[in-house]
């Protein structure tokens, strides 16, 4: 009977050992949630630490709770000792299993010190993916691409891979937008038509330093880049606010210039076959021969 009560007395424990762990945890994130929007409200748009202290939270307070009941109840207690001191070949294998994790762990961590993107950076890493960083959590980093999917990946991956990070110290995009034209067409009037309708596009920003307006470089650069097989390319250097704002430039030149090429006669070339049928090339050379004859 009193081992019964005693049965009874440390699943009392755990669960409030559990419940206190929930309640602290809901209690500290919505204090940080708070903060988070406080300083949103305030223009602080950094608020990377305080979400990833308020991912983490929850799993910190669990951790501390089964340590606490292994520890205290002498049933877990014992099973414990005898798993670490009895079992090598059980703690190999935890320790294998728990080494991805362990090193998610510790990446969100470097992340979170070295700082390399944010919440809220525009990045993109080795394979194509590129999204905006939307959280950093103990385990992984999500990005919210431009279709509004979600592209998850391990703490440990991300720390390994080469990012390209579009906000960490200026925001501004130098787009490169490339056009071809016929080897027949007037490649200065091109030119010219190219430039007129980049700067006068509304997301065009002056990004020159001192030295480029001393030199009188253009607001937007154009210059023949290629001779290609079919045609003569040339591309346009623009500067916009940010990467979205380049893309969107880029596809209203496409649009803009596609009709004054219309309009002034510039050709957009298009490759050109020469088809050889020998059958019918030899009966023709045979009528011609019977001609002549």
């Amino acid at each position: 009977m009193g081992a019964v009560r005693s049965d009874f007395h440390y699943i009392i424990i755990s669960i409030m050992a559990f419940a206190i762990a929930t309640i602290l945890s809901m209690i500290s994130r919505g204090l940080i949630g708070a903060v988070m929007k406080k300083r949103q409200a305030e223009g602080d748009e950094d608020i990377t630490h305080l979400k990833f202290i308020r991912n983490s939270i929850t799993a910190v307070f669990y951790s501390f709770v089964i340590v606490y009941i292994f520890y205290e109840i002498p049933t877990f207690k014992t099973l414990g000792t005898a798993l670490f001191a009895g079992a090598g070949v059980l703690a190999a294998i935890f320790g294998f299993a728990s080494q991805k994790a362990f090193s998610n762990i510790i990446s969100g961590v470097f992340i979170l010190l070295f700082r390399p993107f944010k919440i809220g950076d525009l990045i993109e890493v080795s394979g194509g993916k590129k999204g905006l960083v939307e959280d950093i959590t103990l385990w992984h980093t999500v990005l919210r691409d431009f279709e509004n999917r979600r592209i998850v990946i391990p703490n440990s991956v991300i720390s390994d891979e080469t990012i390209i990070n579009s906000n960490i110290t200026d925001v501004k995009v130098k787009k490169h937008v490339v056009f071809a034209i016929s080897y027949d067409s007037d490649i200065d009037l091109a030119m010219h038509i190219i430039r007129e309708e980049a700067e006068s596009h509304p997301l065009c920003i002056d990004g020159r330093n001192e030295l480029d307006v001393l030199v009188n470089e253009p607001l937007v650069p154009v210059r023949v880049i290629e001779l290609g097989d079919f045609s003569v390319n040339i591309k346009a250097w623009i500067w916009t606010a940010g990467f979205d704002d380049a893309f969107t430039l880029q596809c209203d030149l496409f649009k803009s210039v596609k009709e004054r090429f219309d309009r002034e006669g510039i050709e957009i070339p298009f490759p050109y076959r020469t088809l050889v049928m020998k059958d019918a090339a030899k009966k023709l050379d045979q009528e011609l021969n019977q001609e002549l004859k």
